[in-house]
């Protein structure tokens, strides 16, 4: 009856990104149906139809199958179209032509052929350069190594028929070295065609980056071998991204780069590339309501996509990722998802994501006798063996987290013992002040124990400008590193950035309270490598955590005083349920052996059955506190399903729950994510002197309320300058941007 044919139209209408609405009650716009120099509208119309009917004579065929009315496919169409749009603006491909040619598609034929060949999108002669997949020990260098060890040899052993595998092992096993070397089997059997490596932050994009490339630098020969994308917002690829394409002008955007691939010239344009590593975010927009999201679904498909400590995700992100791996799945899409800290709640949600059943939490006892490390697949799940990198941790709480010189003495100590010391803090206001107290009990003899960039003395954290936080980054691991040359002691003082995928190793943790997946993540970078130069006394790995005063969290349900991240008003680990079970844990059990314990921890502080435990222990205040969070979450899940594209929805019978939002809406990949980029005008000079920042990511919170400025004058100061707009005023400088 055509309503096929009519949706299929009207996404095809969508080619600029954006879904079309078709009620949206237009007002009609008769100056643009005029004759374009002598060309009759009509004529030209009727002659294109006839042309088309030579150009595709099989879509013409009363014998040939009907067109697929899945609403999914409709949406798949939306994006392969946008795709191919973005491609056929480029001139130096598809020259402007206009005057109407009989002869233009054979022409135009030729022209898309050479797109996709400079383009790389057909892989037939790349996968035929690879004769077999190369050894493990061939694909990686990795010291000391006999060979994959137990974790790696369970994912290789997983079917390669398995649309989504969860790997869960202990930080620091090779689950990235599996999650690569099952992507060059897939990939040499012609499963998937590329790779999206997702991970939580952009540290962690830019370190996995350069592994990466490794890889398929020893995967595939040099005249064959595709560029690794970085796809993360304001870092520059690395050295093998070059090779552009010849400049030219879309009507709708920017110009392009001669000097690195097309899939990197945009973020838009990222999830093109056919192998990239980037940050979960720009994954997630694929199923979001945002523009161009269809392309980036339509692009990622044919890609296994890889993503990295889902266990961090919260409730509205993951019913996001939820979305995004129906479409792909639904598209034939393979995923692999990597934790180390994964509850078996989470686990059981995404085995059975899009489905109702089978997403039932195991029972207690049941979550406890699951296998650690493990390769989970619908199917089933398999225990892996340990990976022979045991070790046991004495972990301390010290109810002493509000007290920043006590922090500092401690780091200070042991670092003047010749020790590398990790101190995490939950929010930036903590780490900040941590570093001024340290630096006010560093004595003349403490120098070279305090981390500097340049000379200057520093921390690390989200807030830095990006050519600032690339600096920090590579100096974190070259004196944190696996090859670090730097003896003596060290202290670092930082956030969460410092947790995650970041290839550090530290002698002594010091950490604030936090949820033990979170926990088990910051300890993943203590004694992380198997060293000869550990310091006396620091032979064997220590955590320190800091709590609140007395041990009592009870405070924080109503407290916003020092909260530090914890609880309903610290913004950061709301649950305090999860935080009692995990201050609990650390107050019961002063060693902690890992992985051998890695499941009984995460499953005693994370499973419904013991928060239920520490709510009814807790008493009335508790149990409204655990009533909030599940409310809050249930909020967050609507939330997101709001902003989700409803691929289950067709472009002409339900178009308006397939139309966007008002372009006016900003939609996120993270609750609370409510950055903008202010432009500074000028530019200034970095604190640390490597280069000048033209922008920087200011907190809509900070503003309050006020309308964000375009660009602000900055005033410069000391090593930094200050921003004022109005009553407000910010300063950046080496500890970063802090209000003023």
């Amino acid at each position: 009856d055509g309503e096929t044919v009519c949706a299929l139209f009207v996404a095809a209408l969508s080619h600029h990104g954006r879904p079309l609405e078709l009620n949206n009650e237009r007002s009609k716009n008769a100056p643009i149906w005029r004759r374009f120099g002598g060309l009759s509208p009509r004529e030209q119309i009727t002659r294109i139809g006839a042309l088309v009917r030579e150009w595709f004579p099989a879509a013409f065929d009363p014998g040939a199958p009907l067109l697929p009315c899945a609403p999914a496919f409709q949406h798949m169409f939306l994006g392969l179209v946008n795709w191919a749009d973005w491609i056929g603006s480029n001139e130096v491909w598809f020259c402007y032509e206009d005057q109407p040619r009989d002869d233009y598609f054979q022409s135009a034929q030729r022209r898309a052929a050479a797109a996709i060949d400079a383009l790389r999108l057909d892989v037939a002669a790349q996968r035929k350069s690879l004769e077999g997949v190369p050894a493990f020990d061939t694909l990686f260098d990795i010291p000391r190594s006999p060979g994959p060890n137990a974790i790696q040899r369970a994912v290789r052993d997983t079917p390669l028929d398995e649309r989504l595998v969860i790997v869960e092992s202990e930080t620091g096993s090779g689950k990235t070295e599996a999650a690569l070397w099952r992507f060059a089997r897939m990939y040499a059997e012609g499963r998937v065609d590329g790779v999206y490596f997702a991970l939580p932050t952009r540290a962690a994009a830019v370190q996995i980056h350069r592994r990466v490339r490794e890889f398929i630098a020893r995967l595939l020969p040099a005249q064959h071998r595709p560029p690794v994308v970085l796809a993360v917002p304001g870092y520059e690829p690395g050295d093998d991204a070059g090779g552009g394409l010849p400049t030219y002008t879309p009507w709708w955007e920017g110009r392009h780069s001669s000097d690195r691939p097309w899939a990197a010239e945009s973020p838009k344009r990222f999830l093109a590339a056919q192998i990239a590593v980037g940050t979960v975010d720009q994954a997630m927009m694929g199923a979001l309501q945002v523009k161009n999201a269809h392309m980036r679904a339509a692009c990622l498909a044919r890609n296994l996509l890889v993503v990295d400590e889902v266990h961090a995700s919260d409730a509205y992100m993951s019913i996001v990722l939820e979305a995004l791996l129906d479409a792909h799945a639904g598209a034939g899409g393979y995923a692999l998802l990597m934790s180390a800290t994964l509850g078996s709640a989470a686990r059981q949600r995404w085995l059975h994501h899009g489905q109702r059943a089978g997403r039932e939490t195991p029972p207690f006892d049941d979550a406890l006798r699951a296998p650690y490390p493990a390769v989970s697949t619908p199917s089933g799940l398999a225990g892996a063996g340990e990976n022979n990198q045991a070790k046991t941790v004495r972990v301390e709480a010290v109810a002493r987290m509000d007290d920043l010189d006590d922090t500092a003495r401690r780091a200070l100590e042991a670092a003047r013992a010749g020790a590398k010391v990790l101190v995490v803090r939950n929010t930036v206001r903590h780490a900040v002040r941590t570093q001024q107290a340290l630096e006010a009990a560093a004595g003349p003899d403490d120098a070279g124990l305090l981390f500097t960039v340049e000379g200057v003395r520093t921390l690390h954290h989200g807030r830095f400008a990006a050519v600032d936080r690339k600096a920090l980054d590579t100096r974190v691991e070259e004196l944190l590193g696996k090859d670090r040359t730097k003896r003596g002691g060290l202290v670092v003082v930082g956030t969460q950035t410092l947790e995650q995928s970041l290839d550090i190793d530290a002698d002594l943790l010091i950490t604030d309270l936090c949820p033990v997946d979170v926990l088990l993540q910051r300890i993943g970078r203590l004694h992380r490598h198997s060293r000869g130069d550990r310091p006396a006394g620091y032979g064997a790995p220590r955590c320190v955590v800091l709590t609140p005063p007395d041990n009592d969290l009870a405070p924080l349900l109503t407290s916003r005083e020092n909260a530090n991240g914890l609880g309903p008003h610290g913004g950061v680990y709301e649950d305090l349920r999860i935080l009692e079970a995990t201050r609990r844990l650390i107050a019961e059990h002063t060693e902690w052996r890992i992985p051998e314990m890695n499941r009984k921890l995460v499953e005693e502080a994370t499973h419904p059955e013991a928060l239920k435990d520490v709510v009814q222990e807790k008493g009335d205040e508790w149990q409204t506190h655990g009533l909030r969070i599940e409310g809050g979450d249930i909020g967050d899940r609507l939330t997101a399903r709001g902003v989700t594209i409803k691929r289950d929805k067709s472009f002409f019978e339900e178009n308006r729950d397939v139309a966007f939002l008002s372009s006016d809406e900003k939609i996120r990949t993270r609750l609370g994510d409510d950055r903008i980029d202010v432009a500074l005008d000028p530019p200034q000079p970095s604190p640390f002197g490597t280069g000048w920042i033209e922008k920087l990511a200011v907190s809509v919170r900070w503003l309050e309320g006020a309308e964000a400025p375009e660009s602000v004058a900055p005033t410069p100061v000391e090593r930094g300058f200050e921003l004022a707009d109005g009553e407000r005023s910010f300063r950046y400088d080496r500890l970063g941007l802090r209000r003023g």
